[in-house]
């Protein structure tokens, strides 16, 4: 239905800075998510069939089929986001100039709200696994390319960081205070844990650069 990305780099910056309502923060978070998964696995890439490299071969080409498999995932994502924001959309102009038809508002708003913050919690879960495989390729893949494994972990952070906000915009408005402070607990939990590894990762790359 949405196809953003099939679209060129250039249509999907277009139609982000445009009034358009998707793709937002989410969808560009999925996306930067994935190409800094795709950063990783060019560590890989340019690993496999090096002769200094030998004795981890096998290790780089589990982690690359990992990392084409997430990479895959988060670019669905983009979509995913974007479908899950429709019905949040439909939600706020629904009327409510009657108690039942606030009632119903508030019912139909409290499940979108829902579904809106279940994609960029998954958004936020596949960028975790990202910085895991990052964390690998850094550690084992070619020191020639160990650059791109550290742009890639800081694209998975802010695409961490970034899909985070969907997500607690989307809980402060929720009723259901058990659940959103749920999934505000995971988020945070995500955040902090995950936002740690990408930085060490980002860093020890420096140190060997600089």
């Amino acid at each position: 239905m949405y196809g953003f990305t099939k679209k060129s780099a250039e249509d999907f910056v277009e139609v982000l800075a445009s009034k358009e309502p998707v793709p937002g923060g989410g969808g560009a978070s999925a996306l930067v998510g994935a190409i800094g998964c795709a950063l990783g696995n060019m560590v890989g890439s340019l690993t496999v069939g090096k002769k200094k490299y030998a004795d981890v071969e096998a290790d780089i080409i589990a982690l690359k089929e990992k990392a084409d498999k997430l990479q895959a995932e988060l670019l669905a994502l983009v979509d995913e986001d974007a479908k899950a924001f429709e019905p949040l959309a439909k939600a706020y102009g629904m009327p409510k100039e009657t108690e039942e038809e606030k009632e119903e508002k508030a019912r139909v708003m409290e499940a979108a709200l829902k579904t809106a913050c279940e994609a960029p919690l998954n958004i936020m879960r596949k960028c975790c696994e990202a910085i895991e495989l990052i964390e690998e390729f850094a550690a084992k893949g070619s020191r020639l390319a160990l650059s791109d494994a550290g742009v890639g972990a800081g694209f998975c952070k802010a695409a961490l960081f970034g899909a985070s906000l969907n997500v607690f915009i989307n809980t402060k408005a929720m009723t259901d205070r058990y659940r959103a402070e749920k999934y505000n607990l995971e988020a945070e939990k995500l955040m902090d844990e995950y936002g740690a590894r990408a930085d060490k990762v980002f860093e020890e790359v420096r140190k060997n650069l600089v």
